[in-house]
């Protein structure tokens, strides 16, 4: 979408042109948008109406509120219990448990699927959204057999953002209409981390140092919640950087 997004209220009526179109992927409908037959989309919530062409989806915007699990999110939850073929996993304080299958992980099988105790972070992919079940996960590509960097998350913190900011922060550049630069500039000054992010607002940093993972979830949380620019992200680094 070019230029700033358009605001809509629930009810309004959404411009064809405002719609992606991709020759070979279905639209995909996200949250804060309803189908009305035989194609009309509805705005259900008001905020900001977002596409992302190359994956021809389009979603209304949430960035405060509860968050409401959409298929293909990528997500970071915490396992609260476990059975013979189910992780149970909590993906807020206020949802149902979302549920991932124990042979979900790449090259799982009875023997070597992963021990996941209470409190263990995962990251994982949502598999089935809707408002008559609770949401399925996986960590596996069913495409290709490969995590493709889901899984267990060891060790590291999670720091809660906005769920705006999460999706801010999962965009491709190129299409980013709020440029994030705090975790490149974090990088180009010399601190070695990784991160993990959550479209339900949660991001897990690690490293082998601990400052490290409190100034990058610090510098996250300021971003995010001073909706700096990129200038001022590039301030904050270097303040960061110079009381380290």
């Amino acid at each position: 979408m070019a230029g700033r997004p358009v605001f809509v209220l629930p009810g309004d009526e959404i411009d064809a042109s405002l719609i992606p179109t991709h020759p070979k992927q279905p639209l995909r409908i996200g949250p804060g948008l309803r189908l009305v037959p035989p194609s009309d989309l509805v705005p259900t919530i008001a905020g900001p109406l977002l596409t992302d062409k190359r994956k021809n989806s389009i979603w209304v915007e949430r960035s405060s509120g509860r968050y409401l699990p959409a298929v293909g999110d990528l997500v970071i939850g915490t396992v609260t219990r476990s059975t013979a073929d189910f992780y149970y996993v909590s993906l807020s304080d206020y949802a149902a448990n979302a549920t991932l299958p124990q042979l979900s992980f790449e090259m799982a099988t009875k023997k070597t699927k992963p021990n996941l105790n209470a409190g263990a972070l995962v990251y994982a992919r949502v598999t089935l959204a809707n408002k008559h079940m609770d949401p399925e996960l996986e960590c596996v590509s069913q495409s290709t057999g490969k995590s493709d960097g889901l899984g267990p998350l060891i060790g590291g913190m999670v720091f809660n953002v906005s769920l705006g900011f999460a999706r801010r922060l999962l965009m491709p550049k190129a299409v980013e209409e709020g440029k994030v630069v705090v975790l490149d500039e974090l990088g180009g000054a010399g601190l070695a981390f990784e991160t993990a992010v959550g479209r339900n607002g949660k991001v897990w940093v690690n490293s082998e140092s601990i400052p490290t993972i409190i100034a990058v979830g610090n510098a996250l949380i300021e971003t995010d919640r001073k909706n700096l620019t990129v200038d001022q992200q590039k301030k904050l680094v270097r303040k960061l950087i110079n009381t380290k």
